[in-house]
């Protein structure tokens, strides 16, 4: 006699098993792995209603225990890259004033740091230079004139003053 094998549930298996395929391929992707709960739940349907149907009939079901086991991992990854979110979504009203407090502490790092720099200004044209240095207690004197040639301003000399080092070669 021969024996005839029962397949009722393998055509739901092989379905929940590509569902569920799918569904860890979307999970594992950041932010679009949200949407993979939908998908991994429709898995685990197949697979669960695959497996009753083929425990009625004897038949067998590795199909669909890999596709339900696949398909609940997929939707646990899902869940928590939610759960992620929703701990990065409550901690990003603190984020903007701690950036901003970084920007502010390096603004005034460096502004400290040119308030305290030396300037020096070299310009060359063909054989002629002119270097100028001055330090940083001729800073307010010299912000005034630049302040002035910005206006458009004429400042009453075109002369460097004797205090500013000038090397002209």
């Amino acid at each position: 006699m021969e024996e005839v094998k029962n397949n009722k549930g393998q055509n739901l298996g092989i379905a929940a098993l590509i569902v569920a395929i799918i569904t860890f391929v979307l999970a594992v992707i950041p932010c679009i792995g949200l949407i993979a709960v939908i998908p991994g739940i429709i898995a685990i349907i197949l697979a669960s209603v695959g497996i009753s149907q083929a425990a009625r009939n004897n038949s067998p079901r590795g199909v669909l225990i890999a596709g339900l086991i696949i398909g609940i991992i997929a939707v646990l990854i899902s869940f928590s890259q939610i759960f992620v979110g929703i701990r990065i979504a409550n901690n990003a009203g603190k984020w903007p004033t701690d950036i901003q407090n970084v920007i502010d502490d390096v603004h005034d790092n460096v502004m400290k740091n040119l308030e305290d720099a030396n300037i020096s200004i070299k310009v060359e044209n063909g054989e002629d230079k002119v270097e100028i240095n001055a330090n940083s207690s001729q800073k307010k004197k010299m912000e005034k004139t630049l302040e002035n040639l910005e206006e458009g301003n004429k400042t009453s000399a075109d002369t460097v003053s004797t205090n500013d080092t000038i090397n002209k070669k």
